[in-house]
């Protein structure tokens, strides 16, 4: 069973090439408060309604990270209730994985949408490849390989 929590980045960028409802990958999705209250501050993505989250409340006063206040509570649910972290920022990932957090982004969260066998494998490399032309993500062409490369490695 996969819980996960849900920085900004991967709702946002997900939601950018129309593929938030990738996020039902997952078992249990949490978004913390303040990470709603970022989202609502722009636009929460309406697609985000079709998604079944819970919002919860992020207990950061144990946490000595220098990170926006979303991916603090984020990290701090994270550790909280031993779940994955879902971010796309570079700063989170590595304070989660100093906090042995297991840690993913938006490329993770297609390549567990195939294994969850809700893409085609086609699909999930296009999906990539969109994340890293058409949304706000920075996205190294070697990133993406990674990601097409675990495609290729299952079967």
């Amino acid at each position: 069973m996969i819980v996960a929590v849900a920085d900004t980045g991967p709702l946002i960028h997900l939601d950018e090439i129309g593929a938030i409802n990738l996020l039902s990958a997952v078992d249990g999705l949490l978004i913390p408060q303040t990470v709603y209250k970022e989202l609502k501050a722009g636009t929460v993505p309406p697609a985000l309604s079709n998604l079944e989250y819970e919002i919860v409340e992020a207990d950061t006063t144990e946490l000595t990270v220098d990170l926006d206040p979303g991916e603090t509570a984020a990290l701090a649910v994270a550790t909280e209730r031993s779940a994955v972290l879902l971010t796309d920022d570079l700063e989170a990932r590595d304070a989660a994985n100093d906090l042995s957090i297991e840690v993913h982004g938006s490329i993770g969260v297609i390549v567990l949408a195939y294994h969850r066998d809700q893409l085609t494998k086609p699909k999930a490399a296009e999906l990539m490849r969109t994340l890293q032309t058409e949304t706000s993500l920075f996205i190294t062409d070697a990133v993406v390989e990674q990601g097409i490369a675990l495609l290729e490695n299952s079967s």
